[in-house]
């Protein structure tokens, strides 16, 4: 299952992750290293909206991106940021965060909002070639199961 939301962020290109209720995307435009989205599959356009197995796998999956992220470059803080305002479908923008620019090949990923709110604006957009390196070794770390 999908929707437009998901769509637009690049599914099934940037796929990290695919869950029951959930699938976690690489974001095309980083705003920090391994800026991901957390999309529902449904087309809820409200969090209340959300069945409670979804709720309940949520749990699940944080815990899936936190320990793959933490084995792909270890952040400082974590940021969940549900928007919504452009994209309807419930899905959140996963900013990693870091007190020091980390680094994927050749690039530097400054944190620009570091230690205020990220940087939304300040996003970097990756070559395509770049995006699928990007996205194969953030799965690369994913957990297993």
């Amino acid at each position: 299952m999908s929707n437009a939301t998901l769509v637009k962020f690049g599914l099934p290109e940037t796929l990290i992750a695919d869950y029951k209720h959930w699938v976690v995307l690489l974001r095309p435009a980083q705003v920090t290293l391994g800026s991901l989205i957390l999309g529902a599959k449904g087309d809820w356009t409200a969090f209340s909206q959300i069945p409670p197995q979804a709720f309940a796998e949520l749990a699940h999956v944080t815990h899936c991106i936190e320990t793959g992220l933490r084995n792909f470059s270890a952040y400082d803080k974590i940021n969940y940021l549900m928007l919504m305002m452009v994209d309807p479908h419930v899905h959140f923008h996963i900013i990693p965060r870091y007190a020091q620019p980390p680094r994927f090949e050749a690039a530097e990923f400054p944190d620009a909002g570091w230690p205020g709110q990220p940087s939304l604006a300040q996003a970097t957009t990756l070559p395509a070639e770049a995006q699928v390196r990007l996205r194969d070794a953030i799965r690369h770390h994913w957990p297993k199961g």
